[in-house]
């Protein structure tokens, strides 16, 4: 395949201007291919522009309730990935319906790739609604695209999500209250995992229709998971689990001091969240701890800012 070939690829991310979006996009620019981000909102992923050559970008606006938007967004692609989930809201239609019609016309367009992000969990017949919706949106990418590559990871972990951040800020407290303290997840680097859809997207001939399940290195319980972001916050809060029963309660409110918990979320907090089969070393990938770089954005939560840490040490000797 020569470098002309790849540059003449489009393929298509429905939510590239998101968390995970914006590091599938990185991986995909790096190879030269052209990048189709179709999202509600175009102007949410204006800042990949200086990631991508000249030529390499393309924003468009693709609403899930208007079906000829999404026609125009597959519209002569090569490939499709589709990022998009929620966690509320009609998640039958954003986890099922519009996934389905997008598989639908890759297909019917002749695209040779469609990689779909689900998460590990996912069942018919679970007792969460999201996890519910999560596998019904599998079943119908399959059947309509039947090439299809699935990609389910365990909880991601990256300079922009909503997890080590929040947890980070909780830290401050004196004592730091947990939910589902003994389930067990193995954090995923967001750049690995960006790394991994990519190649699934530009290598159907390895990848389609398959399922992977991926994680990163190390299994972690909540609580174990809670003390590293701590300590990588550089802080030390006496880490509580709060009883189920509690849990459920807060759940059914909504609400965790410091961090909103739907009800989904709680049952699924029941179950483990651990990969399983072949991982991102399918992939060639070597997997990031979060000790090696959640320091790197964490840092700001220490007393003095991220470079107090470095002036500490300047200081010594």
């Amino acid at each position: 395949m020569t470098a002309t070939d790849w540059r003449e690829r489009i393929i298509t991310v429905f939510g590239g201007g998101g968390f995970i979006g914006r590091y599938v996009c990185e991986a995909l620019f790096k190879t030269g291919v052209r990048v189709r981000v179709a999202q509600r909102d175009p102007r949410g992923a204006f800042f990949l522009q200086p990631l991508a050559a000249v030529g390499q970008l393309d924003l468009v606006r693709a609403d899930f309730t208007r079906p000829q938007s999404l026609e125009a967004a597959v519209e002569g692609t090569w490939g499709v990935i589709n990022l998009v989930g929620a966690f509320s809201g009609k998640l039958d239609a954003v986890h099922g319906n519009a996934p389905a019609r997008i598989a639908e016309l890759a297909a019917k367009g002749g695209a040779a790739s469609f990689t779909h992000v689900s998460a590990i969990g996912v069942s018919e017949d679970s007792a969460s609604f999201y996890a519910r919706t999560k596998a019904a949106g599998e079943n119908k990418v399959r059947a309509a695209f039947p090439g299809a590559t699935i990609i389910r990871p365990s909880v991601v972990f990256g300079p922009e999500d909503q997890f080590t951040n929040r947890f980070a800020g909780m830290s401050s407290l004196p004592i730091m209250p947990v939910l589902g303290g003994k389930t067990r997840f193995q954090p995923i680097f967001v750049r690995d995992l960006g790394s991994a859809i990519a190649k699934a997207a530009q290598q159907p001939e390895r990848f389609a229709a398959q399922t992977f399940e991926l994680g990163g290195p190390d299994v972690m319980t909540m609580h174990e998971l809670n003390r590293a972001i701590a300590e990588a916050a550089g802080r030390k809060p006496e880490i509580v689990d709060l009883p189920d029963v509690v849990g459920s309660a807060m759940s059914r409110l909504g609400f965790l001091p410091g961090a909103p918990i739907t009800r989904d979320q709680w049952i699924m907090l029941q179950k483990d969240n651990v990969a399983s089969g072949p991982g991102l070393e399918a992939f060639g990938i070597q997997p990031t701890p979060l000790a090696a770089v959640a320091p790197e954005w964490l840092g700001r939560f220490h007393e003095g800012g991220r470079f107090a840490s470095r002036r500490s040490q300047s200081s010594v000797g």
